[in-house]
Formats: C-alpha cells, structure tokens, sequence
C-alpha cells in the first residue's frame, strides 16, 4: 500500500496545491543543503524510496507546513 515510505503522496498533494513544480521543490531542497534532485522526488512522491529524518524536515520546510502533515492518512 505505501510501498517504502508513508508521506510520498502527502508530498505530491502539498506541492501540487501551492502549485510548485518538483524542479522548484528540488531547487528549494538544494539551498537547504539536501541534495535530492527530481527523479528523486518523483520517487519519493511514489512511494518507492525511503527518506531519512532531515529530508522530512527539509521537505515540510520547503513546502511551509509542519512535519505532522506530511502524516496525516
């Protein structure tokens, strides 16, 4: 059902309800200091990489919104 990650689809739900395109999410990413490019995300956004803590946190960053959206089912 979620495949190797829980907030995959949350992620593409956000970015895409602030209308911000995986390369903007990805170059927002970099200044962070986390290095995820597009293919990247386009896995994560489907389930199919996991995700360590900081690029949680880096991505909730990005998307101004707390970590615990990214978890709500």
């Amino acid at each position: 059902m979620y495949g190797k990650n829980v907030i995959g689809h949350n992620v593409k739900y956000f970015r895409e309800l602030k209308k911000i395109s995986q390369e903007q999410l990805t170059a927002r990413l970099n200044i962070q200091g986390i290095e995820i490019d597009q293919p990247m995300l386009s896995r994560i956004e489907n389930c199919t990489r996991q995700l360590l803590d900081f690029e949680i946190i880096g991505i909730a960053k990005a998307l101004k919104i707390g970590i615990e959206d990214l978890f709500k089912l």
